[in-house]
């Protein structure tokens, strides 16, 4: 058994203390962690294994809590994160359910949320979409879920309509060129690109001379 000698707050950080027993320092815990100690308490090993391994947990959670204060992440995100700040992989796993339990993670709701965001304020296609969610580490199983009700057309026409407005006063080769192009770079098939293009330029009032289907896109 060990006792308690002084429980000093950390000058750098004033949510921590600092723990000494028999005169000596022994570890850091959060504030919250070593809410119930007090000096003259005598602490077994067991015990003090114990607080540790809370502390622990607890650090990781609020290096959690505060990497999801910027935005929603994917659970392999918030993983990668604590890794970096080298939490040990048991308070890792145990860090992840308690978020999963809170509904802080889920990663269904996060791809459904990706796609729709994506959708409304940067259109592309699911080929793109789902490029990006596997970077975030979503399974198979939260990518197809969010991504098989993706209109592919719509969503071409909504990317094409927001870029045209650049391209006023252009003649109709140049105007397929860049818009084509800026559409592939958003991951759109030509099949998709074909129609959209001719689709918005003659709203435009356009006329095309020769057949679009012929023609080569870039």
């Amino acid at each position: 058994m060990k006792k308690i000698t002084a429980i000093e707050v950390q000058k750098k950080n004033p949510k921590r203390v600092n723990i000494h027993l028999d005169g000596e320092f022994a570890f850091g815990l959060d504030r919250f962690v070593a809410a119930w100690l007090a000096v003259g308490q005598t602490l077994s090993e067991e015990k003090i294994s114990r607080l540790v391994a809370e502390d622990s947990q607890e650090k990781a959670y609020q290096q959690a809590m505060l990497f999801l204060g910027y935005r929603a992440r994917s659970e392999a995100e918030v993983r990668k994160n604590l890794e970096k700040h080298e939490m040990p992989s048991e308070t890792i796993n145990v860090t992840i359910e308690r978020l999963r339990v809170e509904r802080l993670l889920n990663d269904e709701e996060f791809a459904q949320n990706w796609v729709a965001n994506r959708s409304e304020f940067r259109p592309r296609s699911k080929r793109a979409l789902t490029y990006e969610l596997k970077r975030k580490g979503l399974d198979a199983s939260a990518i197809q879920s969010a991504t098989e009700a993706v209109d592919e057309h719509a969503l071409a026409y909504a990317a094409a309509e927001k870029r045209v407005r650049r391209l006023e006063g252009l003649e109709w080769n140049e105007f397929r060129k860049k818009l084509s192009e800026f559409l592939a770079r958003r991951g759109f098939a030509y099949d998709v690109i074909a129609p959209t293009v001719k689709k918005l330029w003659s709203e435009r009032g356009g006329k095309i001379d020769t057949d679009f289907e012929d023609e080569e896109i870039l």
